[in-house]
């Protein structure tokens, strides 16, 4: 297939056109008792304009976020670009200066989609399998594999020794035996688990192919996990899978192929084939200048996402995935952060950043990052936040506060003062530890800045049963939690705003992965 490619100014009329209507919301001098030139003293701050933070702002600007109306704002499609130009509408009426590229908001970018085609075959002996019919194809990659079939039963699987595996492929019961399946979504990542649990053993002993036979389990998950398997790899035009390398082959087929699988003398005869595709995606810059002549040159930067899921699987009959919490939260927060520097303007700039293509690997983050539309020196410090209206209304947590993920003890304290100082939410540190089967912190938009040496830190009120299904609804949401959320960001950004020393990078901060 091709892409077909469009005039910019094109489609922002088709966008534009499509939208909803938005509504549209002392000096001191010192007395001297000589002619000498009269000093100005230093301009003092304003107390913290608190009051610009309003619920009704975040609850209008959520509710329209999260409607139906953009279909889940899926990266790569017209309706990620709909809600990006819905929040560079906001942003101009609130009066937020353009930060992207030629004086505009947007800072577009390509997404590299690679993807199994259906062109590819898959032969067992003499019965063919059919890419996401009869198997799900479990790595987007390409891979050309002729190899005898080896069937391992569980007390085979325990105990290799003696097996020769060396250029074989090999057929395998799944078996959650060993698996903590105390995750999110456990139904989408079960498959990845038991790649994890088994791939590296049997990769390592020479086998070319594997073929997981489902279990109980991984049938219940075989419509929760086709969608993203068809979907493919994604990556920014310079990043590591903007193309994809051959890799071996990981196939599923379901339990009833398990008896043809142990006979003896098959072959495994695969052709992958993978597609490459373009889509656009953006991100939407905006800024606020700060008033003092020197500091206004550096800026401090409110992080969040605006796509999400787009139109999957149904639930209850509902297939859009508005990511209410996940992320539209964040972006409504944006805004009133925006409110708040626009009637008090710190000594920084402060500079507004909603990444696009997040959900598809932190592809926004990670092409700002690489490319901002400002001089990276002048990024002093990167706040950033993925979830902040759900769960117990006096518990939050922040990561990238306690090794190894913190990388600035002194946005990690200015952090912590402004809680203390002001929302005094119970913060959940275990979320934080390497050791948390999550790993949240290497799931939202700090991470690209971090690992580029920009002080950074993540506000999260962490997953609940609703995370990436259709059941994120705005309803759903806390909205006085959402309100204290964004006070406690924006108390934090006041303070890395007004300070005269810019946030230090600690020593030797190096992520455990």
């Amino acid at each position: 297939m091709r892409f077909y490619q469009i005039s910019f100014f094109a489609l922002l009329a088709i966008l534009v056109s499509t939208m909803p209507v938005s509504a549209q919301r002392r000096h001191h001098h010192r007395s001297t008792r000589h002619r000498a030139p009269v000093k100005a003293a230093p301009k003092k701050i304003a107390p913290m304009p608190l009051t610009a933070i309003k619920e009704s702002d975040l609850r209008a600007d959520l509710f329209a976020m999260a409607d139906n109306h953009f279909r889940g704002r899926e990266a790569g499609t017209l309706d990620e670009l709909k809600v990006s130009v819905w929040l560079a509408d906001q942003a101009r009426a609130i009066g937020l200066k353009p930060a992207g590229d030629d004086g505009t908001f947007f800072q577009f970018f390509n997404l590299k989609r690679n993807r199994v085609s259906p062109r590819s075959t898959i032969q067992i002996g003499d019965s063919t399998f059919v890419p996401w019919q009869s198997t799900l194809v479990a790595q987007t990659a390409p891979a050309k594999v002729t190899a005898p079939l080896v069937y391992l039963d569980e007390a085979a699987w325990k105990n290799l020794d003696g097996i020769d595996l060396k250029d074989k492929a090999v057929a395998i019961q799944a078996n959650e035996e060993g698996i903590n399946l105390q995750v999110s979504i456990p139904e989408r990542r079960y498959p990845g688990l038991i790649l994890r649990k088994y791939g590296a053993e049997l990769f390592k002993r020479g086998a070319v192919a594997i073929v997981f036979i489902a279990d109980a389990r991984a049938e219940k998950s075989w419509e929760q996990v086709l969608p993203q398997l068809k979907r493919g790899l994604y990556d920014v035009e310079d990043g590591p899978n903007a193309t994809v390398t051959a890799k071996p082959p990981v196939f599923w087929v379901h339990g009833s192929a398990q008896s043809f699988l142990q006979k003896p003398g098959l072959v495994l005869n695969t052709n992958i084939l993978i597609e490459q595709f373009d889509y656009p995606s953006v991100n939407i810059v905006g800024k606020i200048t700060g008033n003092d002549a020197i500091l206004s040159k550096e800026y401090v930067v409110f992080s969040g996402h605006q796509d999400h899921d787009g139109i999957r699987t149904a639930y209850d009959q509902d297939s859009i995935y508005n990511g209410a919490d996940d992320n539209a939260t964040v972006s409504a927060a944006l805004l009133a952060i925006a409110r708040a520097f626009k009637e008090q303007p710190g000594k920084r700039s402060a500079l507004f950043v909603w990444h696009g293509a997040e959900e598809r690997g932190l592809l926004g983050s990670k092409w700002f990052s690489a490319h901002p539309t400002v001089p990276k020196k002048s990024l002093v410090a990167v706040l950033n936040a993925d979830m902040i209206g759900r769960n117990a209304p006096d518990s939050a947590a922040l990561l990238g506060a306690r090794g190894p993920h913190r990388n600035s003890l002194d946005l990690v304290n200015m952090a912590l003062e402004a809680n203390q100082e002001g929302t005094q939410f119970k913060l959940d540190t275990l979320w934080d530890q390497p050791t948390h089967i999550e790993g949240w912190y290497f799931r939202s938009d700090h991470l690209p800045y971090a690992r580029a040496g920009i002080p950074a830190i993540f506000f999260t009120t962490l997953l609940h049963p609703d995370y990436h299904t259709p059941r994120d609804e705005a309803s759903r949401i806390d909205i006085n939690k959402l309100t204290r959320m964004t006070q406690w960001m924006y108390r934090t950004g006041a303070k890395v705003a007004n300070s005269i020393l810019r946030p230090k990078l600690d020593p030797n901060f190096k992520l455990e992965r």
